[in-house]
């Protein structure tokens, strides 16, 4: 069995699932405080701007990333521990991250002890792909790969089909929801593509063997992401195959660009996956040499992505809840019954795209030294096995 890889070797990966996370929290200050948040899609075309459309769409990339660098992380996890200890690990992992999701998070984005929604979005489908991976890695790399492949390139082939809104059908493939008493079970996240994301993920850690030199990695790399990226071009020209909303000509040539890029994540098509996993692949490819102050703190950040992302949405939330009493709504209007981007109690609350992005920023660096603090514990105190699954 390899021995663990080298510090060097994680910086690029951390350096990505840095990016990705402080974009992420771009993409939900403007849920709890752009004006047009609660009034219309930003990829609406019918509706949106060109700076606003590009707000939403640069986060399209975090999901993805996210996802896949924890199936890269569990292959590191199993080279580190051995088959059966790393299926337990994943095991256990999941099953947390899945109670997570359902009582730390969904309470962060609602402020509603009563929990009238549950919504299961990308901590919940990391939770169930580790449970999942958690039985795939008995089996050859091969077959993870093979498995992974049918399951992003294979899943848009069952989009014509409907069970007449049966729940289970929304767990996995279409999402929707699922009434229990007085609460709601919202999948925002069906679990086929995402599992076959994660598997695609821990076959891609191989390249971060031993056995692979930074060149040739860089070479793999670099044909792997340009690959992906032409696939994408190449499927949505055609308009055949590969996502559920075809792009058409707009009345402009900038929202023609808006259309052909505009792909649908819900769940996230072959060419939503193809558009952000081969241009994050290719970074990866070109990012083992960086280095400087800035990429210093991305890779620290990147290195508690669990401890930011829940931190992230309890700051936001507490911050909208002030800016919800300064405006004369309350802040009482962010104890929510439904999402906040649904919330139409909140119409006319609000602010510009500039004063979200400065929010955005200070979210960023009011949340930087608690990572550096976080990360520093955790890198000082192996010892302290709870610390892994946070």
């Amino acid at each position: 069995m390899a021995k663990s890889l080298t510090a060097p070797r994680f910086i690029s990966i951390d350096l990505l699932r840095g990016i990705v996370m402080v974009i992420m929290a771009l993409d939900h200050v403007r849920d709890y405080f752009h004006a047009d948040a609660f009034l219309f899609s930003p990829i609406d075309l019918s509706a949106t701007n060109v700076p606003l459309f590009f707000t939403r769409w640069i986060t399209h990339y975090c999901a993805p990333v996210f996802v896949f660098l924890a199936g890269t992380s569990a292959w590191m996890i199993h080279q580190r521990k051995g088959t059966k200890e790393a299926s337990m690990f994943l095991l256990k992992r999941g099953l947390w991250l899945i109670a997570v999701e359902f009582f730390i998070v969904s309470f962060g984005w609602m402020f509603n002890p009563t929990y009238p929604i549950f919504g299961l979005q990308v901590i919940w489908s990391i939770g169930i792909g580790m449970v999942v991976l958690a039985a795939l890695v008995h089996l050859p790399l091969r077959w993870i790969t093979l498995i992974g492949a049918i399951l992003v390139f294979g899943h848009n082939a069952l989009d014509g089909l409907t069970f007449d809104g049966a729940w289970w059908w929304s767990v996995l493939h279409a999402h929707g929801a699922l009434e229990v008493g007085d609460h709601t079970i919202f999948f925002a996240y069906p679990l086929i593509p995402w599992i076959g994301t994660m598997a695609l993920g821990y076959a891609f850690g191989q390249f971060y063997a031993k056995g692979y030199t930074m060149e040739v990695r860089r070479r793999i790399l670099t044909r792997l992401g340009l690959a992906a990226i032409m696939l994408f071009f190449i499927f949505r020209l055609t308009n055949e195959y590969g996502d559920p909303n075809p792009w058409s000509a707009q009345t402009t040539d900038a929202f023609s660009v808006l259309s052909f890029l505009n792909v649908e994540k819900y769940p996230p098509s072959m060419l939503y996956l193809l558009m952000t996993l081969g241009p994050a692949i290719l970074f990866l490819a070109w990012a083992e040499k960086l280095n400087g102050w800035f990429v210093s703190a991305l890779v620290v950040i990147g290195r508690v992505p669990f401890f930011f992302y829940i931190l992230h949405i309890y700051l936001i939330h507490l911050l909208a809840m002030g800016a919800a009493e300064r405006t004369g709504f309350g802040w009482h209007s962010m104890v929510l019954d439904e999402p906040v981007w649904f919330a139409e109690s909140l119409k006319g609350y609000g602010f510009s795209l500039p004063v979200v992005y400065l929010v955005w920023i200070g979210v960023v660096l009011v949340l930087y030294p608690a990572c550096v603090w976080f990360n520093k514990r955790k890198s000082n105190n192996r010892q302290w096995w709870w610390l892994s699954y946070l």
